[in-house]
């Protein structure tokens, strides 16, 4: 696979290769070395001849069990090695609200989601990827992950694949030392690639569930530069950096960020 775009998959439009980027030292990360994808799931036949030309050898799952048993049962070309990481937090009630929705459940009797507003809830989550417990534990283990050359190429993966896949994207890509607008334009890509999705789940929503506005789901189905920017802010407020939360947040250390350059940029 010799460029960013040069595979898809149809069942999981919101894939790609963060390869291409230009990291530290002016070295781009390598192609077909991290993949971004939502749950693999849907995946058709030809997806799996895809994925399977690009050797996978980890698998990071960012999801919960019950929002594993809610999907459809993932599909994998092989047998990569698979790591279940779940950020999630049951007792997080927007994070919970925000999580019943992408997972088609009911929504008109939580108050949570009802009293922050769509776009207030997503904020909030993306706050809590930076000082949740899971959240940081399992952010910080898939960047060890991969660091080690064992493990790729490494494709990572949450349910929809914009949120918590989307800030994996952005640690990892800060510790390669990726330009900050570089690793925003590919976090907002997301909102093409699920732009049809969006619209069939919107579709399907007010034939279901009428009462619950549509003003009130979309933004939990966008990514927003007001979400990242959450994040963004969280870490300057509780670690003053992006260094300082590596470190001290996720307990990514100097040898940890030097060995995912040198696996991963050429």
């Amino acid at each position: 696979m010799g460029g960013r775009d040069d595979w898809t998959l149809v069942g999981a439009p919101n894939a790609r290769d963060l390869g291409g980027l230009v990291g530290a030292d002016g070295r781009r990360v390598r192609t077909g070395r991290l993949i971004r994808t939502p749950a693999l799931g849907r995946l058709t036949d030809e997806d799996l001849t895809v994925l399977d030309g690009l050797r996978v050898a980890c698998v990071v799952d960012l999801r919960d069990d019950s929002e594993r048993v809610a999907g459809p049962v993932e599909r994998l070309p092989g047998t990569p090695r698979v790591v279940r990481l779940p950020v999630f937090d049951p007792t997080h009630p927007v994070f919970t609200s925000v999580a019943a929705v992408l997972l088609g459940h009911d929504l008109t009797a939580q108050p949570a989601l009802a009293r922050e507003g769509g776009p207030a809830a997503m904020t909030a989550v993306y706050r809590w990827f930076v000082t949740g417990e899971s959240a940081r534990a399992g952010f910080g283990a898939a960047v060890r992950l991969a660091a080690r050359s064992a493990h790729l190429p490494l494709l990572f993966h949450c349910t929809a694949g914009k949120d918590r896949t989307g800030w994996l994207a952005v640690v990892l890509l800060t510790a390669l030392g990726v330009d900050e607008a570089a690793i925003r334009a590919d976090y907002l890509r997301s909102n093409e690639a699920t732009a049809s999705l969006q619209e069939v789940f919107l579709t399907a929503l007010r034939g279901r569930q009428p009462a619950l506005a549509e003003a009130a789901v979309r933004p939990l189905l966008e990514v927003r530069p007001e979400y990242l920017d959450a994040a963004y802010d969280e870490v300057r407020r509780v670690h003053g950096s992006f260094a300082g939360y590596l470190r001290d947040g996720l307990g990514v250390d100097d040898a940890t960020v030097a060995a995912l350059r040198a696996h991963l940029l050429d």
